[in-house]
């Protein structure tokens, strides 16, 4: 008994060719078509700006060394100022923190010290950008929670 094969129709053929092209995947593309592989290279030289990516890693890595880093830098020029406040039970409290003289406010934030349960429902800047307001709720009907509001400030 002979098994014959029906020969494959031109569209079986067709998706065959283009399973394994997919399968190949972009190295079998640049592989086939030199046209394709020039261009991927070019490609990749724009933007590298020209520089392979060791002479890129050597150039990051001499500006690395010679340009202090932004915690050396800005460290002078950032100040924390703070103000303790105390919630009674059930009650709201609008807390300001001022910067020194010629300083603005970047961010701000508060802590608290105590059990209860404070949260705080607006945290935004003074509108003349010279210290930091907290609006704190306490949730708690019996607990007086403590703690600080802090302002960061810019030189």
């Amino acid at each position: 008994m002979s098994v014959r094969f029906k020969r494959p129709s031109p569209a079986f053929v067709v998706a065959t060719i283009a399973l394994f092209v997919a399968l190949g995947g972009t190295a079998g593309a640049v592989a086939v078509v030199p046209l394709a592989k020039r261009a991927l290279v070019a490609d990749n030289a724009k933007k590298l700006g020209g520089f392979t990516p060791v002479q890129l890693g050597v150039i990051l890595l001499k500006a690395s060394q010679q340009v202090p880093g932004p915690a050396s830098t800005a460290a002078g020029l950032v100040t924390t100022s703070s103000a303790s406040f105390t919630l009674t039970p059930s009650q709201g409290e609008i807390v300001n923190v001022s910067c020194g003289a010629g300083q603005k406010a970047v961010g701000g934030g508060f802590i608290t010290r105590t059990t209860g349960l404070v949260a705080s429902v607006g945290s935004y800047p003074m509108p003349d950008g010279s210290g930091w307001v907290e609006d704190l709720q306490n949730f708690s009907d019996t607990l007086t929670p403590q703690g600080t509001v802090f302002a960061t400030c810019l030189k």
